[in-house]
């Protein structure tokens, strides 16, 4: 029983993280602080290295992207989403998605929050995200749509449904 009873908590983190549904702005460290375009800062090494010819991991990668975008860096984001690994995992599409849509592309930013919810539909990120670009677009019944799938997906109380809830109170849409 104790392995099952283990396995309970993991699952729920893991499945959090693999959705990307990072639920605070990301820190700032010395990516945005030192680094310059699409250069990540890499522990190891202690400097600021291009994301294209690092070796760091994609979680590391993906650490970045976040960063990234919450400062704006969009376009220097989607270069660190470039060199990610699986460039058809959800998280990554997810990114792609938000930053084309906060770059003013709203319909591919649509487009790849789609591939991500087909990939995962339980990827509530994406599902608050693309709620947000309904937002944008005027259709607030698709956003209310995409918050009920949230809630009935188990994401009722966590950041994505906050966001996209309050979104559609406010009519303020959020950069994380």
């Amino acid at each position: 029983m104790r392995p099952l009873l283990a396995l309970a908590f993991i699952v729920p983190t893991y499945a959090f993280a693999a959705g990307g549904g990072d639920s605070s702005p990301p820190k700032t460290t010395k990516t945005t602080k030192e680094c310059k375009n699409s250069q990540v800062w890499d522990e190891r090494k202690g400097e600021c290295v291009n994301a294209q010819d690092s070796k760091l991991d994609d979680d590391t990668l993906y650490k970045g992207v976040r960063e990234l975008a919450y400062a704006g860096r969009y376009e220097d984001a989607q270069t660190v989403l470039a060199a990610m690994s699986d460039q058809k995992s959800d998280r990554v599409l997810t990114y792609l998605g938000f930053t084309h849509r906060k770059m003013g592309d709203i319909d591919r930013g649509m487009a790849y929050y789609q591939q991500a919810i087909d990939k995962n539909p339980d990827n509530l990120l994406a599902r608050s995200y693309m709620g947000q670009g309904f937002l944008e677009q005027g259709d607030t019944d698709a956003a209310r749509a995409q918050l009920n799938e949230i809630q009935a997906r188990g994401g009722k109380g966590g950041w994505p449904e906050k966001s996209l809830r309050t979104a559609l109170k406010t009519g303020k849409t959020y950069d994380y």
